[in-house]
C-alpha cells in the first residue's frame, strides 16, 4: 500500500517548505553600484575643489569652480533619484558642469592656457614663413615646444582671425584639437568592433561603451585639459587609433596615424615601437617593418619643410626647451623625480636623462622578449613606458600622466564594445 497523501483541512495537499521555497540569494562583497558611481563623483568633486583653492591659472580656477559644481550634483544625482533617472542626470550634471559650462566661458571670454596662444600662432607663423617657430624668442609664450604637426590646429585661427566673437570662437584651437580626439575614439572603436575574435580582449566587461566613454569625457583626466588647452587630446586620440588599426592588422593605416601622432610631439614615438610589436605578434614581421616604415616616413615629411627652413630655432624650442635646457626656463616644473634631479645641477640632470634612458630601454626589452598580443596589452606598455618617461625627465607636469590614464580605460571600453556586439552578433 501506498503512504497516504497529507493534506490540509481544506483539502489541498501539504508539500514540504524546503522543496518550495526559492533559494536565497548568495551575498556578494561587492559594494552596490549606486555607491560606487557616489564616491566617484564625489573624488572628482574633491579634486576639482583643490584648483580654486591652490592653482594660480585662472583657467583651472574657472574650470575647477564649475566642475566642482556639476560633480556634487553628480553625486547628489546618483544617490538621491531613482535608479533609472539617476545615471542619466548624474551624467548630464557632470557635462554640463565640468565640460559644458566652463568650455563656452572660456571661449566666449578668450581665455585659455599659454599653450592655445602658441598653437594658434604657430598656425599663423606656417602661414606667413613656412614655419611655425620665432626665429629670436625672448620669453616663454614665444616658445614652441611643439613638432610642426601641431600648427595645424592653429590654421583656423589664421584663417578666421579673432575679430569678430562667432569667428573668435570657431579659430579656437580647442575646438579641433577635441573634434580630432573624438573622431579618432570614433574610429578606433569601429575598427575593434570589426576585429577578428583573436584580437578581441578575452572576458572584456559588456558595459555600455557610451555611458563608459562620457564618464571619461567627464571625468577630471579628459574635461580639464579639453577646457583649458587641449593640446595632449589629439595625440591621445591617434594614439588610440593606430594600436587600434595595428591590432586589426591594418600596417599602413596605423603607421600613417601614428605618423600624425608623431608629427604633433616627441611624446608619440614610443608609440611606433609598441605598434610594431603588436603587428609582430599579430601578423608578422613584415607588417611591422611596414607599420614602422610609414611612421617614420610620414612624420619625417611632416618635420622636414621646418627642420629645412629654420634648423636653429627648432632644435632650440623643440629640443633644448622642453628638456630644460632652453635660454629660458621651462615653466613644465612640477616636482617629479626627474625634475627634482635636474634642480641638483648638472649632474643631477645627466642622471635624470641616464635614469630615462634605462627606464626607456628596459620597456623596449619587454617588447622584444614578450611583446603585446592584444591592442589592451599594447596600450598597457605604452602608458607604462609614458609613465616612466614623465616620471623620470628632467622636466614635466602631472598633467601629461592624463596621456598613460586615456591609453588604459579606452581599449578596455572599446574592447567591452566589440566583444558586446559580437556577442549579439553571434546570438542572432
Amino acid at each position: 500500500m501506498t503512504a497516504p497523501v497529507p493534506r490540509g483541512c481544506n483539502g489541498r495537499v501539504l508539500t514540504d517548505r524546503a522543496t518550495t521555497s526559492p533559494p536565497l540569494r548568495t551575498r556578494t562583497s561587492a559594494p552596490p553600484r549606486r555607491a560606487v558611481w557616489v564616491a566617484g563623483w564625489l573624488a572628482a568633486a574633491v579634486w576639482a575643489l583643490g584648483f580654486p583653492l591652490v592653482s594660480t591659472l585662472e583657467t583651472h580656477r574657472v574650470w575647477g569652480t564649475s566642475a566642482t559644481a556639476g560633480y556634487a550634483g553628480a553625486a547628489l544625482a546618483a544617490w538621491w533619484l531613482p535608479r533609472p533617472r539617476a545615471r542619466a542626470l548624474a551624467l548630464g550634471s557632470a557635462c554640463a558642469g565640468a565640460v559644458a559650462v566652463p568650455l563656452v566661458t572660456l571661449l566666449l571670454t578668450g581665455r585659455g592656457q599659454s599653450e592655445v596662444g602658441v598653437i594658434e600662432r604657430s598656425g599663423v607663423l606656417l602661414v606667413r614663413q613656412a614655419s611655425p617657430y620665432l626665429t629670436d624668442p625672448q620669453n616663454v609664450g614665444e616658445y614652441t615646444p611643439y613638432l610642426p604637426g601641431m600648427a595645424l590646429f592653429g590654421l583656423p585661427r589664421a584663417l578666421f582671425g579673432d575679430d569678430a566673437l562667432p569667428l573668435r570662437v570657431l579659430g579656437d584651437a580647442r575646438l579641433w584639437c577635441a573634434g580630432v580626439f573624438l573622431v579618432c575614439l570614433r574610429a578606433g572603436v569601429v575598427c575593434l568592433r570589426t576585429a577578428a575574435p583573436r584580437i578581441a580582449a578575452k572576458g572584456a566587461p559588456q558595459a555600455s561603451y557610451r555611458t563608459g566613454l562620457a564618464v571619461l569625457l567627464a571625468s577630471p583626466v579628459v574635461a580639464l585639459p579639453l577646457c583649458v588647452s587641449g593640446v595632449d587630446l589629439p595625440l591621445a586620440g591617434l594614439c588610440c587609433l593606430g594600436l587600434a588599426l595595428a591590432g586589426r592588422g591594418r600596417p599602413v593605416a596605423a603607421g600613417l596615424a601614428l605618423a600624425a601622432a608623431c608629427a604633433l610631439k616627441w611624446t608619440a614615438w614610443p608609440a611606433v615601437a609598441v605598434a610594431a610589436a603588436l603587428l609582430g605578434t599579430v601578423t608578422g614581421a613584415r607588417a611591422a617593418l611596414r607599420c614602422a616604415g610609414a611612421a617614420v616616413a610620414g612624420a619625417v615629411a611632416a618635420a622636414l619643410p621646418s627642420a629645412l627652413l629654420a634648423p636653429g630655432p627648432m632644435a632650440l624650442q623643440v629640443l633644448a626647451f622642453p628638456a630644460g635646457r632652453g635660454d629660458v626656463p621651462t615653466p613644465a616644473a612640477s616636482p617629479l623625480p626627474g625634475r627634482l634631479l635636474a634642480d641638483l645641477g648638472p649632474l643631477g640632470w645627466y642622471a635624470a636623462v641616464a635614469l630615462l634612458l634605462c627606464g626607456g630601454t628596459a620597456v623596449a626589452a619587454t617588447l622584444v622578449l614578450r611583446p603585446p598580443a592584444t591592442v589592451t596589452a599594447a596600450a598597457d606598455r605604452l602608458a607604462a613606458g609614458l609613465c616612466a618617461a614623465f616620471l623620470l625627465a628632467p622636466a614635466g607636469r602631472f598633467g601629461y600622466l592624463a596621456l598613460p590614464v586615456l591609453l588604459v580605460v579606452w581599449p578596455r571600453l572599446a574592447h567591452g564594445h566589440a566583444a558586446g556586439r559580437e556577442g549579439d552578433t553571434k546570438a542572432r
